[in-house]
């Protein structure tokens, strides 16, 4: 466990501490029941001024309705890790980007250069790391995944030892939250218009090698069949192809990595075919 023995960020450690009670308190709190008008013959619910407090609470229990616990349930966890680079200059660039009121962005963990991980958030709790993105039919990644960001500017090497403590952080949560294998995906995979990171510098397939993420066996790779769709393979690994070249373009950080031409060669073909065929 990492201690800042500054204390440096003990208020806004209190502020999160103050944010997840409240969050935690509308699970417990009883809703008024909704005031209705009467116009012609239909219930009109009345106009409310919502506050902050009570539009949390507008997400919890209702008097009006007859209410029976169900037994069976239990706290939506996360099913995918959503990888980031900071493109920061250090790490604590990056922990003050997070603790500033104006910033709007936040991840659940944050692994250093020399392998020092900072956890930001509680796992169950909705990071906001992914922006505007789309996998697959998903079109709110935060409410779904977790967010890792790695130290790194983005146009630098990962270390060993980074990439070590971050592979050690994904073993367990894999364990953890039972994630598949193949939902271990980058930033540039899900807002392909946007963003690059992890970079292409970033070891893709020594993580696969590992069951986080999947790779293409480059010893099978054969020629696609005539009637091979490509952009409908893009789209059943994951990919958003309302912007064709932006998602070849993403494809091609990730699994090609020397060219990113916004277009696919035969070899290109090949390789998105090998998976295509491993979804």
């Amino acid at each position: 466990m990492v201690c800042c023995k500054s204390n440096q960020y003990s208020k806004t450690n209190k502020q999160y501490t103050a944010q997840v009670k409240e969050i935690a308190s509308t699970l417990t709190t009883t809703l008024p029941e909704p005031k209705v008008l009467e116009d012609s013959a239909r219930l009109i619910p009345e106009p409310v001024v919502v506050d902050k407090v009570t539009s949390l609470q507008n997400r919890g229990l209702r008097k009006d309705l007859d209410w029976v616990g169900a037994i069976h349930f239990d706290i939506r966890k996360p099913n995918y890790i959503v990888i980031h680079h900071t493109a920061q200059d250090s790490i604590k660039q990056t922990l003050r980007t997070f603790t500033l009121d104006h910033t709007k962005v936040s991840a659940h963990y944050l692994i250093g250069k020399k392998g020092e991980v900072y956890q930001l958030l509680n796992d169950y709790l909705r990071g906001w790391h992914a922006g505007v993105s789309k996998w697959g039919s998903i079109t709110d990644m935060n409410s779904v995944s977790l967010g890792i960001e790695l130290d790194n500017n983005g146009k630098e090497p990962f270390s060993d030892i980074q990439i070590n403590a971050l592979m050690t952080l994904l073993d367990t949560l894999k364990t953890n939250y039972d994630i598949p294998t193949a939902n271990f995906i980058g930033h540039a995979d899900i807002a392909p218009t946007r963003k690059n990171d992890p970079s292409a510098l970033f070891p893709w397939k020594r993580l696969a090698e590992r069951g986080f993420g999947i790779w293409y066996d480059e010893r099978m790779l054969m020629t696609p069949p005539t009637d091979f769709n490509a952009v409908d393979a893009l789209k059943i690994i994951g990919y958003d192809t309302r912007n064709l070249g932006a998602a070849i373009v993403a494809f091609k950080r990730k699994f090609i990595i020397n060219d990113l031409r916004p277009e696919l060669t035969l070899y290109d073909k090949s390789v998105l075919y090998n998976l295509y065929l491993k979804y």
